[in-house]
């Protein structure tokens, strides 16, 4: 299935939806950019992309996206499912996120779940930091910090 893309303008650069009828396959970071696709975005992909609108417009903070299936491990899965219930505002350690899925030894595997993350803000790896202040970010550390200021997260 070809990805169809729709791009997101945010005060820290364009962000990008991809994905198809199946669902949304991908959300790529201001430092992936791309043209966006020419013709009528299917209906989850264009609602991927509103509902991010609101996130930075400051009116939404959960969101209800029909995801695409991707190729992924379990662990990585759980970390995912892990992320998603963290609410708006609030951040986990790496170590703390490790300890939910009963595997406390894997917070280095939590940044690496985390970096092949291929949903980044609707599943929200920004809100995992490192014990000792923001850790690190695919779209790099000061969007990390912008999108938790946007949540009205002081950094830890």
């Amino acid at each position: 299935m070809q990805n169809f893309r729709v791009n997101v303008t945010s005060p820290v650069g364009t962000w990008g939806v991809e994905g198809h009828d199946a669902g949304v396959a991908r959300i790529l970071m201001p430092t992936e950019r791309g043209r966006a696709s020419s013709g009528r975005a299917p209906s989850c992909v264009a609602e991927a992309a509103a509902q991010l609108e609101e996130y930075f417009g400051g009116s939404r903070r959960d969101f209800d996206v029909q995801f695409a299936e991707v190729e992924s491990t379990s662990f990585q899965r759980d970390i995912w499912s892990t992320l998603i219930a963290i609410p708006y505002g609030e951040v986990r350690t790496y170590a703390q996120v490790a300890a939910s899925v009963r595997r406390p030894r894997a917070a280095r595997a939590v940044g690496n779940a985390n970096h092949a993350n291929p949903w980044p803000i609707i599943v929200p790896c920004h809100r995992v930091v490192a014990a000792t202040g923001l850790g690190g970010y695919g779209g790099g550390v000061d969007v990390k910090r912008y999108l938790l200021d946007l949540e009205g997260v002081r950094e830890p």
